[in-house]
């Protein structure tokens, strides 16, 4: 089938026409100048004789309900469900993807089924989802259908999340910022740079910081986290520096993840990461001043828990994605001491636990 008549395309937002039937794709801040004939750097944008299309509008690898916690989404209602969706492709390489299958697969490889918002939008309802994630691979290379599919969700009062790695534009962010509530940034080692351009295909991460700015002015809900790669992206410098200006430029109470990386793709020869050394970061993180510090894939693990800033007890417990005991008061203080916790939206019970054990 001819590239254009197949499901999923439509003429893509944010670019500018160049000489020669160039075009100039402004989604990400890769800003990729593709001649005609050619793919972005995400494998699912094309230049047709100086129009750039995208061609994976609605073709979605992924329409599930996911417990909110599993983004990770840890203080941004929490309990809820959200229908996730996602696509084929990425603007990055990472050679420890563990959705590659998603995110690798690109131009001669596109697949999906195909969606309209209208379908997204009804099947959450039917579920009793709260809300819409845009997750698995990265969301800004399906930014057509996530930003028409949110604005529909909106008005049947459905929230807006997504995953990403923050390489979208401030534009973009912008474009898309009355319909999105809440963001989970996904850096890796730190943002250290060589590891960015080792391990990941990305020149430089430094444009992360600036989006992340730009979605906070927007009012969206954000919370960071960071995959601890052993050896290669582990060193305690970065994290400090990321933890630093996460206090800084956020504020103190930003939820902080760090992830542990489990091997796969083209590393699957590295071990995971030893849990000694998220525990040593954890500490490190704390030290710089967050105070909401979790540590993630390491199910049952005490830091996977919420507990007071100010005396310590325990006021959520959670086993993985699951909350197993909710003990905050009704207006999000803790009732030990009374401290306000920085929580946002409403706790939700056991609505996701019943869906996902079913």
């Amino acid at each position: 089938m001819y590239l254009l008549e197949r499901p999923g395309v439509r003429e893509a937002m944010f670019y500018q026409r160049l000489e020669g039937g160039r075009v100039k794709c402004n989604l990400c801040h890769k800003r990729c100048v593709i001649v005609p004939g050619a793919y972005g750097a995400c494998g699912v944008r094309y230049n047709k004789d100086g129009v750039l299309y995208t061609l994976v509008y609605g073709l979605l690898t992924a329409a599930n309900p996911d417990p909110i916690e599993k983004k990770p989404l840890m203080h941004f209602n929490p309990g809820a469900c959200v229908f996730s969706i996602s696509t084929v492709g990425c603007n990055f390489y990472c050679r420890f993807c563990q959705n590659w299958v998603l995110s690798q697969s690109r131009r001669d490889r596109l697949y999906g089924e195909p969606f309209e918002p209208e379908d997204v939008v009804e099947r959450a309802l039917q579920l009793g989802c709260q809300g819409i994630s845009y997750t698995y691979n990265e969301p800004t290379v399906f930014y057509e259908f996530m930003y028409d599919t949110a604005k529909l969700a909106k008005k049947h009062g459905l929230f807006n999340t997504m995953v990403t790695n923050g390489y979208m534009t401030e534009e973009a962010v912008r474009e898309i910022g009355p319909y999105m509530d809440a963001a989970t940034v996904d850096f890796k080692a730190g943002g250290n740079v060589e590891f960015y351009r080792k391990f990941m295909g990305v020149w430089d991460p430094t444009p992360i910081y600036s989006t992340i700015l730009e979605m906070k002015r927007q009012g969206w809900w954000i919370e960071i986290t960071n995959l601890v790669v052993p050896v290669y992206g582990d060193r305690e410098e970065d994290v400090a520096r990321l933890s630093k200006w996460i206090v800084e430029n956020l504020g103190d109470e930003t939820p902080f993840h760090l992830l542990r990386f489990h091997p796969d793709y083209l590393m699957s020869d590295v071990p995971p990461t030893p849990v000694q050394t998220l525990e040593r970061l954890a500490k490190l993180a704390r030290e710089h001043g967050l105070k909401h510090v979790y540590i993630g894939n390491v199910w049952g693990h005490p830091l996977e828990n919420t507990y007071c800033p100010r005396c310590g007890t325990l006021v959520v417990e959670r086993e993985g994605f699951f909350i197993t005991k909710w003990g905050l008061r009704e207006d999000l203080t803790c009732p030990k001491c009374g401290y306000k916790l920085n929580f946002k939206g409403r706790y939700w019970g056991s609505t996701g636990r019943r869906l996902f054990y079913i």
